[in-house]
């Protein structure tokens, strides 16, 4: 039965927008229709601007508005930020056992839904307010400041829908992951291809920001030394279509790195199997966890200086963030910038020349993210059912034993305490550096963004080839638990 916390949520559950599970099975076809038509509109909230504001600057966001498929001025303004951010807290939780549920109870797993759902919305309510109230849009008048409000609830609601759509059996994967891998294409794209300068792309200096194939193009028929194409700043550079090559080719590479433990079948004398332990065990969730701590500790400092601490005065949020507003030589909206507190140590340096800068904030700001990436994969080693006793308990339910030893749950746990737990810290340390290295040589699409898209793509590839296997041998289907 649910816990009595979810049980609070039974009345909400009746009234809040829901995507119905389909009744038959979805044909292949039919479930790129419904994938594909989820990303078009996706892609259309991006583009189509909030009422009532006028173009902002992006300030240090841009790393994390791409991991979050954010994008500025947009309907999609605080992209999947609440509903990752709602669906993490509760399944910490839950997996914690602070909040008692049952996911293998239909009615636990129906409320911890609609939890997540009110959760999401919550979430939503209050990174708007803090967006409008921090002055993310200038100074907005009451009215219209309730319409961007507004606008920002009903699109994130149809941000909910829409993944609800995809991860309920209509489309493949889940919307959040195509999101992400969207997002991050889409940037890689126009920081190497954009014909015009970026929405917001205007550097203190005055120029704009064109896609790098653009801009070599122009250095050729104006015959400017290439050696300028080498570091362009904060754009897109040479050094930095180079860190993206190298940052796919190490990744991927990383994704097939693992150990490999034989398993025999007790049931049939020479049945032969491996359990792989990936060096990505925990997957890419680490620096999700990160970036979801990261860019809340944005927002809320950013809330409170606007709020409470314009001077930077008050010694305790001084400690959390301070912020200096700055107008551009050519005039224009002043731009909000980190001058100091843990948030400047949040965001990662946006070019190698702001690395050189200011090495302190790059070497501080690299350590605290590898330090949390480590503590997150261990953290979701237990909560997410990772961890030796629970595999192995798993691996003793469907009738695996490792060979030599007795099909006994501790002998194989007292195997796998052998290899996960080193294999999850030394995972976290690997995603953390990757991440946060490759963010200070200017990769187009941010270091994380090009480490989740990877690992989503690679999971898509897995799930297409498992469908289109068992749309064309429906025996399969017994097999992947159809």
């Amino acid at each position: 039965m649910a816990g009595r916390f979810l049980s609070l949520f039974k009345p909400v559950a009746r009234v809040l927008p829901e995507i119905k599970v389909p009744e038959r099975r979805v044909r292949f076809n039919e479930k790129l229709f419904w994938t594909a038509l989820v990303l078009i509109i996706f892609l259309v909230m991006t583009e189509v601007p909030l009422f009532g504001i006028t173009e902002q600057d992006i300030g240090e966001l841009a790393a994390l508005r791409i991991i979050f498929a954010s994008s500025r001025g947009s309907l999609m303004e605080l992209g999947i930020g609440p509903i990752v951010t709602a669906g993490l807290i509760l399944q910490l939780l839950v997996g914690s056992q602070m909040i008692q549920a049952d996911m293998s109870n239909p009615e636990d797993r129906g409320l911890f839904t609609s939890a997540s759902k009110v959760f999401a919305i919550l979430l939503t309510g209050v990174q708007a307010s803090a967006y409008i109230i921090g002055g993310m849009y200038g100074t907005l008048s009451g009215t219209t400041a309730i319409v961007v409000f507004l606008q920002l609830i009903g699109a994130g609601i149809v941000v909910l829908l829409l993944d609800e759509l995809v991860q309920k059996g209509w489309g493949f994967g889940s919307g959040i992951s195509l999101f992400i891998m969207a997002g991050v294409a889409q940037h890689i794209f126009w920081q190497a291809f954009a014909p015009l300068p970026g929405v917001g792309d205007a550097t203190e200096s005055g120029g704009m920001s064109y896609g790098f194939f653009f801009a070599l193009g122009q250095f050729l028929t104006e015959g400017k030394s290439f050696s300028a194409l080498w570091s362009r700043g904060q754009n897109p550079s040479l050094m930095g279509l180079i860190a993206t090559i190298l940052a796919f080719l190490i990744i991927i590479y990383m994704e097939g790195v693992r150990v490999e433990l034989p398993l025999s079948y007790a049931g049939y004398k020479g049945y032969r199997s491996r359990y792989p332990i990936k060096l990505l065990y925990v997957s890419n969730l680490p620096v999700i966890f990160a970036s979801a701590l990261f860019a809340n500790v944005y927002f809320f400092s950013q809330l409170f200086w606007s709020s409470f601490n314009r001077n930077n005065t008050n010694v305790w949020l001084n400690l959390l963030g301070t912020f200096e507003s700055v107008t551009p030589s050519g005039g224009g909206q002043a731009a909000i910038q980190i001058t100091g507190g843990l948030v400047k140590y949040v965001t990662a340096p946006r070019s190698f020349g702001d690395v050189m800068t200011d090495p302190i904030k790059a070497l501080g700001y690299l350590g605290i993210l590898v330090a949390f990436c480590v503590v997150f994969s261990l953290t979701w080693l237990e909560v997410g059912g990772l961890g030796p006793s629970t595999v192995a308990n798993q691996l003793v339910d469907a009738g695996m034993q490792i060979p030599g030893y007795r099909r006994s749950g501790k002998a194989i746990e007292s195997i796998l305490k052998r290899y996960i737990p080193a294999v999850t810290v030394l995972g976290g340390i690997v995603v953390g550096l990757i991440a946060g290295i490759t963010d200070f040589f200017g990769v187009f699409g941010s270091g994380m963004g090009i480490l989740l898209s990877v690992g989503i793509i690679y999971q898509y590839y897995e799930v297409l080839m498992q469908e289109r296997a068992a749309e064309m041998y429906p025996a399969f289907r017994r097999v992947f638990g159809e």
